[in-house]
Formats: C-alpha cells, structure tokens, sequence
C-alpha cells in the first residue's frame, strides 16, 4: 500500500491531520475523507434529533454547489476541507456528506465527509447534544468501504481507500462543550492535564482503527509511520488579532445578527426576524466569523491555502 504522512497541531485543543500520499509521483490521491466536527461537517448531522444543525438560511447563502444551499455547513459557504479536495485536483470542488441523501456512492468515490457537528474525541462530548460519536463515525466508514467495494469492485474500491487523503478536525468541543462547561462529570474525574492525556488515548486509539481500517502513517507504533505538525491556530489567531492584514475589516462580531451570540438556530431566528436584507452583514468576504463561532467561507479558505502551502505543501 502507499505511505501516508500524519499532521499534527502542537495543541490537542483542535486535532487537525491529514494523512496524505508521500508524493504526487509515488502515489496518486485518490479521494478525500473527513472526519471531525462542525469546522468541516458537511451536513450529517441534518436529519438527526439534535440542536446543533444549520440546514436552513442564513447559512449556505454564498454556497455555490448549488448555489445558496443551506448544507448543513456551519458557514456562509463551503469550509476548509472542501478547498482540500479543490487543492488535490479530485476534480470536486466540496466534500459531501455521507448522511446527505442528494449524494450515492458515486459521488463518494472522489470524497466523502463523515463529520458531525457538536461531536469530540470523547464519546460523553457527544452525549450533550446527541450527535454521532466518534466510534459511529468509524462504523459509517465500514459501511462507506463495503458500498464502495460493490460499487466500484474490491479490487479499485481497495486502492481508493489507500489512496485516499485523511482529514480529521475535532478536539475542541470536549474542552467547550463538556470539561469547562460542566455537562458531564468530566471535570471531576480528571484534571485538566489529565484530561488531555485521556484525550490523546483516544485520538490514538482513534487513528490506529483507521490504519487497520486501510489508512497508513498513523505514528511510531505503526510500520513506516511519520508524524508531522500542522500549526492551525498560529495563522488563525494572527487573522483575528490583525484583520486587516489579510483583508477584512472585522474580527470582533461575526457575520450574523449581532455577531456576539448567535449560531446554528439563534443565527437562523434572527435573519428570519429581522427586516429584509438586515439579519447578516451584506459581504461576508470582510468578515473572520460567520457566526458568533464558525469562520466564513473566505476565512476557511485562507485557513486552507496556508495550511496547503506550507506544511501539507511538502506531501501534496
């Protein structure tokens, strides 16, 4: 099988990876896969019974697949990993979600999104807002593989899984919405250091399914493993605290409604309650966030050429 090399961010707060081919000469990316959370879920979490959804405007406004959509993307437009599969040359300018019904197998061959918004490495994360677990998640990609497999046939639908690039951005929901705000007893089994280390177990026990699962580059107890790191919050946080350097005007509000509070249902209820034309800011292109949380389409793609050109430059 081909290598895979595995990105890292120095903070456990948002793992942030991609498994990628050693080179496009050794190895022919295949497709993208996805996993994580509302940074990068594509619309999974639509049809399930939880709050943490955006299937309805204002979001997907400037989404242009088609155009105005409401995905289910917590943005205006698309996130960061659909300018991953834009950047590998798959030919697919987004990621769709697995759980999305506008899309079969086909579609997926090229890359597929099994991420769910409000979900951690921790299963108790989930819990909260009763999202797909991590450990679901890995079921849906069996499911994903074995339709694959009679789709495509097992022989192409094997080096499609091999060949494919693994993106993985989750991490910070089991900080925001379990340890710190006390939904679950977390913070009485563990310190906060202690938590991290648990975290880390998962994430390990996380990437070793997808290595026996057809992934590869998982870490040193792995044959061939490499570890790389991806800095993400270096660059995020210099467009917040200098806008202007990288063309916007504000950092402070989000696009919607007042930009301090409002997201998923908050942000759909005010651009719904609020006078034509005033519920979001007119250009979301001059705005970091499109909530009170999640960045805009231009933010994410700012996010993604960095992060294409430098450190996952060296592999893609």
């Amino acid at each position: 099988m081909h290598g895979r090399r595995l990105l890292l961010p120095a903070a456990l707060l948002h793992l942030h990876l991609l498994l990628v081919p050693l080179s496009p000469v050794q190895a022919r990316v295949t497709a993208l896969i996805v996993f994580g959370d509302s940074t990068v879920d594509a619309g999974n979490n639509n049809d399930i019974p939880t709050a943490v959804r955006s299937n309805f405007p204002p979001y997907g406004r400037d989404f242009p697949f088609p155009p105005g959509r409401a995905t289910g993307r917590f943005s205006n437009g698309r996130v960061a990993t659909d300018f991953y599969s834009e950047a590998l040359g798959l030919g697919r300018a987004f990621v769709p979600a697995y759980l999305d019904p506008d899309y079969g197998i086909g579609d997926m061959a090229i890359g597929v999104c099994f991420a769910s918004a409000g979900s951690g490495l921790d299963v108790a994360t989930s819990r909260v807002f009763r999202v797909i677990p991590l450990w679901k998640k890995l079921d849906m990609f069996r499911e994903y593989k074995s339709r694959l497999a009679d789709h495509l046939g097992a022989a192409e639908a094997h080096a499609v899984v091999a060949g494919a690039v693994y993106a993985v951005s989750i991490g910070t929901n089991d900080f925001i919405e379990n340890y710190f705000a006390l939904t679950t007893t977390r913070f009485l089994e563990f310190t906060l250091a202690e938590y991290t280390d648990y975290l880390v177990g998962l994430a390990r026990g996380f990437l070793a399914e997808l290595y026996g699962l057809g992934a590869r580059k998982l870490g040193g107890e792995l044959p061939g493993a490499e570890i790389r790191v991806a800095e993400v919050y270096g660059f995020f946080e210099d467009m917040v605290r200098d806008p202007g350097r990288h063309g916007f005007a504000r950092a402070d509000v989000g696009c919607c409604g007042t930009g301090t509070y409002e997201m998923g249902y908050a942000c759909g209820a005010w651009a719904a309650a609020a006078p034509a034309g005033t519920g979001t800011c007119p250009d979301a292109d001059s705005y970091v966030f499109w909530d009170a949380v999640h960045p805009t389409e231009r933010a994410s793609r700012l996010v993604a050429d960095h992060l294409i050109n430098t450190t996952f430059g060296r592999f893609v």
